[in-house]
C-alpha cells in the first residue's frame, strides 16, 4: 500500500510530468505513465491504451558493432572492387573526417558465397550469420553525417552528433516505461574490455528524466550486479535490519525530493533504489546462466575462449527480455584502436577476429529467440557507426567512410530477406534508398505502435524528438 509520503510524491510527479511534457506526445506519455501507477485499483488498463497505432514489437535488442563495421568486407559484396583493385580512383584531396590520403582501390581478401533462398551475398567472415540471412531484414545504404567516432556514434544512438541527448533506448523507456518491476528497462551489456566511443554517454537520458538512463551492467563480473545484499560478514546488516534501514532512507530520500520537485536526478535514484531492493530476488536467478543447458551454452559459444564474452551477453540479453526488460543494447569493441571493428591497419587480420567474436553468438540469438517464441514481439537489430572506404589506407587497412554501411533488422513486423536501398559500384557512396539514423529510429519506433513526429520532450523552450526534424518510415521492409 502507499505511505501518505509515496501518494505525495506521485501527485506531484504526476503534475510535473504533464507539465513538461506538455502538448505532442503528452497524452501517450501521460497515459502510458498513469496506467502503471493506477494499474493496481485499475487492472483492465493497459500501457497499449495511449499507442499512436498497434504495436508489433513489444522489446527490441540492439547489436552495435563498435568502430565501424566494413560494409565490403562483410554484407556488400562488391565485385567492381575486384576488377579496379590497385587503381586510384579515390579523392585526390583528403576528405574531411579521414584519418589519411586515400589509397588505391581494394578489393576485399574475403570470398563471397550467396546464401539461402534470398541469394544473399554475405562474406566468408559470417558464416554463421549467412546461416539465417533468410530472416533478416538489410538496409544497403546507411549514411551518417560524421565520418568520425565520436560524433557518428552519438548519431546513430541519440540522433545528433553532439553530447547531451537522449538515446534510443532512453526514449523508448520515457514513452513506454517499464514491462516489468523487476528488471531495468534499458539495460546495456559493454563489451568486456571496455566502454565503447563516448563512454557511457551513448546510454545517457540526455535532457529526460534520469531514470530513463542505461543500466550498465558488467556480464563479466562475478557479481554482474554488485551491491544488492549486505555483505555476509556484516550480521548486523542482515534481514529485518536491512529492511528497516532501507525504509527509513526510502522515507528520507522521499522528504527530500517533495522540496526540489525539478531535480529528475532525486527521483531517478528513488527509482533505483526501489528496483535495487525488487532486484535482490530477480536478479540472482536472471544472471545465473547456470540454469541453461549445455546445448544452449554451446550454441551461442560459451565453451570456446573467442566467442565466451559476446555469447555470454547475448544470452543475457535474450534473458533480460525473457524476464521484463524493454530495450537491451549488446556492444561488440571498446574505443581505441584495437580490439574493434576500426579496421585502420590490416583488414585482413584485424577483422577476422572481431567478426569471429560475434558470428556465432548473433546467429544463436536470432535462431533461439524464434525457436521461443519471442522473435514474435522482439525487435533485433544489427548497427555500427558508419562503414569503411573501399580505398586502401596505406597497403591494407580501410579508412572511416560515412557515406554507405549496413543495417539489418529481424524479428517482429519485419519482412525477412527483405533489401532496402544500394551502394554505388565501389560501396563508397549510397546509390539508391538512401537511409540514416533517423529513419532506423522512425521505423524502430513505427513498429514500437509509437509515431516519431509525436514522441517529445520540451526542454529549451523547443519540442525536441529523437528524429530531430527528419525521419521516414521505411515500409519497404516492414511485414
Amino acid at each position: 500500500m502507499e505511505t501518505g509520503v509515496r501518494r505525495g510524491l506521485l501527485h506531484a510527479g504526476r503534475r510535473r510530468f504533464l507539465a513538461d511534457a506538455g502538448g505532442g506526445f503528452g497524452a501517450l506519455a501521460a497515459s502510458c505513465w498513469l496506467a502503471r501507477e493506477l494499474a493496481a485499483v485499475e487492472p483492465s488498463r493497459s500501457s497499449a491504451d495511449g499507442l499512436h497505432y498497434p504495436a508489433r514489437v513489444r522489446r527490441v535488442i540492439q547489436l552495435f558493432m563498435n568502430g565501424g563495421a566494413s560494409p565490403m568486407d562483410t554484407f556488400d559484396y562488391k565485385p567492381e572492387l575486384e576488377r579496379l583493385h590497385g587503381q586510384m580512383l579515390g579523392p585526390k584531396e583528403k576528405p574531411e573526417g579521414f584519418t589519411a590520403e586515400a589509397g588505391a582501390v581494394m578489393k576485399s581478401p574475403f570470398s563471397f558465397a550467396q546464401h539461402g533462398e534470398s541469394g544473399r551475398w554475405v562474406s566468408s567472415v559470417f558464416p554463421h550469420q549467412a546461416g539465417i540471412v533468410d530472416k533478416l531484414a538489410f538496409l544497403m545504404a546507411m549514411t551518417s553525417k560524421s565520418n568520425v567516432h565520436g560524433p557518428a556514434s552519438y548519431m546513430m544512438n541519440t540522433g545528433f552528433t553532439l553530447p547531451g541527448f537522449p538515446c534510443l533506448g532512453a526514449w523508448i523507456s520515457y514513452g513506454l516505461g517499464s514491462i516489468s518491476d523487476e528488471l531495468p528497462e534499458f539495460v546495456v551489456l559493454p563489451d568486456a574490455r571496455g566502454l565503447p566511443y563516448n563512454q557511457k554517454a551513448n546510454f545517457s537520458a540526455g535532457f529526460l528524466p534520469a531514470r530513463h538512463q542505461g543500466t550498465v551492467i558488467d556480464a563479466a563480473a562475478a557479481k554482474p550486479v554488485p551491491n544488492l545484499v549486505a555483505d555476509p560478514r556484516y550480521t548486523f546488516a542482515q534481514g529485518d535490519s536491512d529492511r528497516e534501514a532501507r525504509d527509513i532512507l526510502h522515507s528520507l530520500n522521499q522528504q527530500h525530493a517533495l522540496a526540489r520537485e525539478g531535480d529528475s536526478r532525486l527521483e531517478a535514484r528513488l527509482a533505483a533504489g526501489e528496483l535495487a531492493a525488487r532486484m535482490q530476488l530477480s536478479a540472482p536467478e536472471t544472471f545465473d546462466l547456470t540454469t541453461e543447458t549445455h546445448a544452449t551454452h554451446a550454441a551461442y559459444g560459451l565453451d570456446r575462449p573467442e566467442t565466451e564474452d559476446f555469447g555470454r551477453r547475448c544470452l543475457l540479453a535474450r534473458r533480460l527480455i525473457e524476464r521484463g526488460s524493454r530495450f537491451v543494447q549488446v556492444w561488440s569493441g571498446p574505443q581505441g584502436a584495437v580490439n574493434n571493428w576500426d579496421n585502420h591497419g590490416n583488414i585482413q587480420t584485424e577483422l577476422p577476429p572481431i567478426a569471429l567474436s560475434v558470428d556465432q553468438p548473433i546467429a544463436a540469438l536470432v535462431n533461439d529467440l524464434e525457436a521461443r517464441g519471442l522473435l514474435e514481439d522482439t525487435l533485433v537489430v544489427w548497427s555500427t557507426e558508419f562503414g569503411r572506404t573501399p580505398f586502401a589506407q596505406g597497403s591494407l587497412g580501410r579508412d572511416h567512410n560515412g557515406g554507405c554501411f549496413v543495417t539489418w533488422l529481424a524479428g517482429a513486423g519485419v519482412k525477412a530477406a527483405a533489401t532496402y536501398g544500394a551502394s554505388d559500384e565501389l560501396g563508397y557512396q549510397a546509390a539508391e534508398g538512401k537511409t540514416s539514423c533517423y529513419d532506423l529510429h522512425a521505423t524502430i519506433l513505427h513498429l514500437m505502435g509509437i509515431d516519431h513526429t509525436r514522441l517529445t520532450f520540451r526542454t529549451a523552450g523547443i519540442d525536441r524528438r529523437l528524429t530531430d526534424v527528419h525521419g521516414h518510415v521505411i515500409h519497404d521492409v516492414l511485414a
